[in-house]
């Protein structure tokens, strides 16, 4: 009788054993699942990021613009009007010169242009860029294609690519409340939507006797 009442309890034991161990399998099974889970959503979420901010460097330092020349008119030994000469960087994407912004400089006040919704073909130039008559205004800048082989620079859309040279028209007079005079120095930055910036920066000569002055 007792053999018996020992055997019953060992067995009960046996299965109380396999009961608990089951129930740990279960709960280790559970949380590797969530743990599994969470690594798989945050390795997903790195992976989008990473491959965002590739893009955006891929972005800032293989885009951009930048500046080929500036001259200037010269009117009673002053500078009155700029021409600005830009060029898209090599692969660069396109870029839309209507979201670019012009900064310029003269130590007195800074000055912040955009786009004045005027521009002209240079095919379509008498004479001088500088008889041009859209120079823009105090806030604006007015554009002047050289060279757009594919037509993508227009005026509701002015946007260039690699190849395409135009002059961004500047009115020095109305932006900086007067012509330039010699000695003066200018400085800013041609800043389009994303990538390399064009710089500026020049001083007027001591003496301005030519028709266009090569500034920068």
């Amino acid at each position: 009788m007792g053999k018996k009442i020992c055997s019953i309890i060992r067995k009960e034991d046996v299965g109380s054993i396999g009961i608990g161990a089951m129930i740990v399998f279960i709960a280790m099974v559970l949380v590797a699942g969530i743990a599994a889970s969470v690594l798989i959503q945050t390795s997903s979420n790195l992976q989008m990021q990473a491959l965002s901010t590739g893009q955006e460097t891929i972005a800032e330092v293989a885009s951009g613009l930048k500046v080929e020349g500036i001259s200037g008119h010269n009117t009673s030994g002053e500078i009155d009007l700029l021409a600005i000469e830009i060029t898209p960087l090599a692969g660069a994407p396109d870029i839309d010169l209507s979201q670019a912004v012009v900064e310029l400089s003269d130590s007195d006040g800074k000055y912040i242009l955009r786009y004045g919704d005027a521009l002209t073909n240079v095919s379509s130039v008498d004479g001088s860029i500088f008889d041009v008559s859209d120079f823009g205004d105090a806030i604006t800048f007015d554009i002047i294609v050289l060279q757009d082989a594919d037509e993508s620079c227009l005026v509701g859309s002015p946007v260039i690519n690699y190849g395409d040279h135009v002059i961004i028209a500047i009115d020095a007079d109305g932006v900086f409340g007067s012509s330039l005079s010699p000695r003066q120095d200018v400085f800013g930055l041609v800043i389009p939507e994303e990538g390399s910036i064009g710089v500026i920066g020049f001083t007027v000569p001591s003496a301005v006797t030519e028709a266009v002055v090569e500034l920068q």
